[in-house]
């Protein structure tokens, strides 16, 4: 029967609850002490974990950015102007919410990559879309929609 049950978990798709079941089956006395209510909690609260977690993933995998750039690895120290404080307040992700656009601008070599796709990064582990573009291609991009007639979905 605990097997139909695995196999029904999984083609409804919810892997988070098949793990932490065959978790506590594999532990009989670690969950014997808990009342129902409270090994269901702790199955819905893996489900939903893991459903976060796939989402970031896809979030991750959609956004395209071209290094795994994370916030936490960002140097202050390199003399470029870019002021903690300042990223901090990006890293909020505050300016999505209010539709307001981030334009990184530098000379060569200054790290605006590394810093947009770090925001981004952070974005999408937010639960946020982000969709990562040099100017170039963003531009040859809008182009083409214009012409095809899809330019205001692609915005």
């Amino acid at each position: 029967m605990l097997e139909q049950i695995l196999s029904q978990l999984r083609q409804l798709r919810l892997c988070g609850i098949v793990h932490a079941l065959a978790s506590q089956i594999e532990q009989p006395g670690t969950y014997e002490g808990l009342s129902f209510e409270e090994r269901i909690q702790l199955l819905t609260d893996s489900e939903h974990q893991d459903q976060d977690q796939r989402k970031q993933q896809r979030l991750l995998k959609a956004a395209k950015f071209k290094l795994a750039a994370n916030a936490k690895d960002i140097d202050y120290q390199h003399p470029r102007g870019l002021k903690q404080s300042k990223m901090a307040s990006l890293l909020q992700c505050d300016w999505l919410s209010k539709y307001q656009n981030l334009l990184i601008t530098g000379p060569c070599g200054s790290g605006k990559t590394y810093l947009a796709c770090a925001i981004g990064h952070t974005a999408c582990m937010k639960g946020n879309r982000v969709k990562y573009y040099r100017l170039s291609r963003l531009l040859l991009e809008l182009t083409k929609a214009k012409a095809d007639g899809s330019y205001s979905k692609a915005l």
